[in-house]
């Protein structure tokens, strides 16, 4: 059997997370983290601990390998959304350079556990460059979207087009804009998850019109999220397998616009672990091997 890396929704046999306990760990780290770092409200850690277990139960009964980034007292809270340290391509991991300095430790941490088991680095994005993986995503095996925002600047696309030019594969930017802040967590897969090789979930009111035409020239049907299921995470959407879907329970109108399309979806409850801290199951992942 040969895998791959550069899909977002081939059939998923290889996905790392960050638990609860390795990433909120207790009460303390919990109460002197969450305001700083932006989160609607302090996660409450008994249910955020019972709501990843049902999340890392879903995954599990999906996916055949399942890894976790071991507790490191370098990182915050947001280690969770283990996504936005690193990129997966075929030809080893690219370690990214985090554009909300608070997490400027989380690459270095991903880094290590890579290198323990096993899994080659074929780069690392430096300063002034900043680039996170919530704001790349695999539109066909040859085929990057990066989203241009104030978590990726224009030198970590430089450096990410430099270190996939010798493999031939395209890196097509979408310039973002600048919605609320530049505080705000506003990446690519806020207005994109690509769920099968010719279908995606997107959210048109704040996507480029040229990335936009660009999918549909590429042949992509658009699942359109509807403007009250947006700041739900409706968009943020973790495909298992082509057409197999995962989401944030809540988001009615797109789950059922997604189930018209040919797609099963599987919901989890997340209050506390995507909604206060915005990350959704494509954030809570950091999808490796996928069958080719």
């Amino acid at each position: 059997m040969q895998y791959t890396c550069q899909s977002e929704y081939k059939k998923l046999e290889f996905v790392v997370i960050k638990t609860v306990e390795k990433a909120f760990i207790n009460e303390e780290k919990l109460t002197n983290e969450w305001s700083a770092l932006n989160y609607l409200s302090k996660p409450d850690l008994t249910r955020a601990k019972e709501e990843y277990k049902a999340f890392k139960s879903l995954i599990a009964e999906k996916v055949p390998h399942i890894s976790c980034f071991p507790k490191s007292d370098s990182v915050t809270i947001d280690s969770i959304y283990c996504r936005d340290a690193s990129i997966a391509t075929d030809y080893g991991m690219i370690i990214c350079n985090m554009g909300k300095q608070a997490r400027a430790m989380e690459p270095a941490a991903q880094m290590k556990y890579f290198e323990a088991n096993n899994i080659p680095i074929l780069g690392t994005i430096k300063a002034p460059g900043t680039l996170e993986g919530g704001d790349v995503a695999w539109l066909d095996k040859n085929t990057l979207a990066v989203g241009h925002t104030y978590r990726t600047n224009s030198s970590g696309i430089a450096q990410l087009k430099e270190l996939l030019a010798p493999y031939k594969i395209e890196v097509l930017v979408a310039e973002l804009p600048h919605y609320k802040s530049a505080t705000d967590v506003f990446h690519l897969m806020s207005i994109l998850s690509p769920v099968d090789k010719d279908l995606a979930v997107v959210y048109s009111p704040l996507m480029p019109i040229s990335f936009r035409n660009d999918l549909l020239h590429r042949g992509f049907t658009l699942v359109e999220v509807p403007e009250q299921e947006f700041e739900s995470m409706g968009c943020n959407v973790l495909a298992t397998d082509a057409r197999q879907c995962i989401m944030v329970a809540g988001n009615p109108l797109t789950e059922n616009a997604l189930k018209k399309a040919g797609c099963t979806v599987y919901t989890y409850k997340g209050e506390e672990i995507s909604y206060k801290g915005g990350g959704g199951p494509t954030c809570l992942t950091r999808p490796i091997y996928r069958t080719d």
